[in-house]
């Protein structure tokens, strides 16, 4: 019996960590492969490699936590390890079903707390550390977006550019006995150092991705109770990485995803490095947290703050009556705040296969903040009340659920 649990819990873990590799491999590089930087085989082997690198560095700490640290490892028996998996598998689906951005790190840590409450052995003070960082992450997050939203990304959309390739960014000439790899001709200075920034960035998303998901996948498994060892576990989380990037991450490396498709490629950048290093620091403290609810904040910040500088600060606190009509969204991120403005292309351009718009041969001074822009600055909306509501409430509800079910189910097992 036990040898067979240990086999379906192996099962469990592999069936976690693919569907992870194929979400996280398009979150990462949707933007490089869709701008043809890298090809999808690139893709899914550079995410590999710098997923493995986070989740055998960093990765550990988030590992010792969840099998250890959250309940005794001698919690974990064959029965209870599969039974966490199986709620973190279905966190999962419900993200699916639902396209909300559900985590699985809440959720996994979730269905532990229902072992810890039924066996009476829950680490309080640590769980009051956690959520609390569940908490104060995706408002740093949110503020920081709301910043640079405001202050400088209307900078950095002006001079930073982004193509979208006919031909790969890299080609081979097979003119030769040995094929020469050369850059793409019609890539200027500013495209190969553009282009290198994308790829790095995707790089450092896949070594966050790595370092926080790798124990959703087989920490219920790695400990004195569990089935393998630490470098066990982090070989089969990655493998299973593996298995999702190279089949069903394809897929979402050409769609990318529909909730985000007007998002530019130099917002998915920023976005990328504040929810990445966000995720980073709490993974190096031990603390599971979500990549997916950190960037996702990000996103609603920074289009946020982007819409925002039509009005002063004291504007927004306090309304006047000539500019109630102000609304503020994340719309903003798709439009231009002035006239005739560049605009880079966005990752549903990409997705479509579409060039961006011809950039003016003069670029327009940034107004100020406060200064009034274009009338359709916020027609188009990347996250309306309604979407944003439900985001959230998934966000509370996934872990909720997830110790309300797997609670009982202890209790009868135990």
């Amino acid at each position: 019996m036990v040898s067979l649990l240990t086999i379906v819990g192996v099962a469990v873990a592999v069936f976690v960590g693919f569907n992870i590799g194929g979400s996280s491999t398009g979150v990462a590089f949707g933007p490089a492969v869709g701008s043809r930087l890298v090809r999808k085989t690139t893709a899914a082997t550079l995410f590999i490699g710098f997923g493995f690198l986070g989740a055998w560095t960093v990765g550990r700490n988030v590992i010792d936590t969840m099998s250890s640290s959250i309940v005794p490892a001698t919690q974990f028996t064959p029965v209870a390890s599969v039974v966490v998996l199986f709620f973190t598998g279905m966190s999962l689906l419900i993200s699916n079903l639902y396209g909300v951005p559900a985590s699985t790190s809440m959720t996994a840590v979730g269905a532990i707390v229902g072992l810890g409450l039924a066996s009476g052995t829950l680490n309080q003070a640590l769980m009051f550390v956690i959520v609390s960082a569940w908490i104060v992450a995706p408002l740093v997050c949110f503020a920081i977006g709301i910043g640079v939203g405001r202050y400088i990304y209307p900078h950095l959309d002006r001079y930073v550019a982004f193509t979208t390739f006919t031909l790969h960014f890299v080609q081979l000439d097979r003119s030769g006995t040995i094929p020469r790899p050369y850059i793409n001709p019609n890539a200027s200075p500013q495209d190969i150092v553009g282009s290198l920034l994308v790829v790095v960035i995707a790089c450092y998303m896949a070594f966050s991705a790595g370092a926080s998901n790798a124990a959703n996948a087989v920490a219920p498994l790695v400990g004195e109770g569990g089935s393998l060892t630490v470098n066990q576990g982090v070989l089969l989380a990655v493998f299973a990485f593996g298995l999702g990037s190279f089949t069903i991450a394809r897929r979402t490396l050409e769609t990318v995803g529909d909730d985000i498709t007007e998002l530019p490629i130099l917002a998915s950048l920023i976005v990328s490095i504040v929810g990445g290093t966000v995720i980073t620091l709490l993974s190096y403290l031990g603390i599971p947290a979500s990549l997916a609810v950190s960037t996702t904040s990000t996103i609603i910040g920074l289009g946020w703050g982007r819409a925002s500088r039509a009005a002063a600060l004291s504007e927004i606190v306090t309304p006047t009556t000539e500019r109630s009509d102000l609304e503020v969204s994340t719309g903003a991120l798709v439009t231009s705040r002035a006239e005739e403005a560049p605009v880079s292309p966005t990752i549903g351009d990409i997705a479509r296969h579409e060039q961006p718009p011809e950039k003016p041969e003069e670029i327009p001074d940034v107004p100020d903040v406060g200064a009034e822009g274009p009338a359709d600055l916020d027609e188009k909306s990347l996250f309306n009340p309604a979407a944003a509501k439900r985001i959230a409430t998934m966000w509370v509800l996934t872990p909720s659920l997830a110790v309300l079910a797997s609670y009982p189910v202890f209790a009868l097992l135990l």
